[in-house]
């Protein structure tokens, strides 16, 4: 599997905490993560911002949780990644929290989700990490 150029990672503001830390170790393991709190600067519209990374990114991560299943943002977001041909298995699904999953997109129930909920953060980022073989290392 080659290596991301840049991943979107998707996620509804209450889980931003969460999207952040996997962010940081994405971004420690040399994967370039696009992350709205970060990569939109002041004085942006920051749905164009949104726009143009999900244009340019080649992977798409979103934290599924209650919130996320509730946003119009997210749900936007991955509209967007199923249909374009690029993210077409690559869209990693990570459970922040239980959620109605099917109520976002019936299609993320087909595709395997990491399970961020019932196992430590470092063990899901490990399991994000090895999609593009790469072996996790502690901080």
């Amino acid at each position: 599997m080659t290596l991301p150029r840049e991943v979107f990672l998707s996620h509804a503001s209450p889980d931003r905490p969460l999207a952040g830390r996997i962010g940081g170790i994405l971004q420690h393991h040399g994967i370039s993560t696009w992350f709205a709190p970060t990569d939109i600067v002041g004085a942006r519209q920051w749905q164009d911002e949104i726009g143009r990374a999900l244009r340019r990114c080649d992977w798409f991560l979103i934290l599924l949780s209650p919130a996320s299943v509730a946003s119009m943002w997210v749900r936007r977001e991955l509209q967007y990644a199923l249909n374009q041909a690029r993210y077409h298995e690559r869209i990693i699904p990570i459970l922040a929290e239980p959620c109605d999953v099917e109520s976002l997109s019936w299609v993320l129930s087909s595709i395997q989700q990491i399970d961020c909920f019932h196992q430590s953060e470092e063990a899901a980022c490990e399991e994000i990490l090895r999609v593009w073989g790469i072996d996790f290392q502690k901080r």
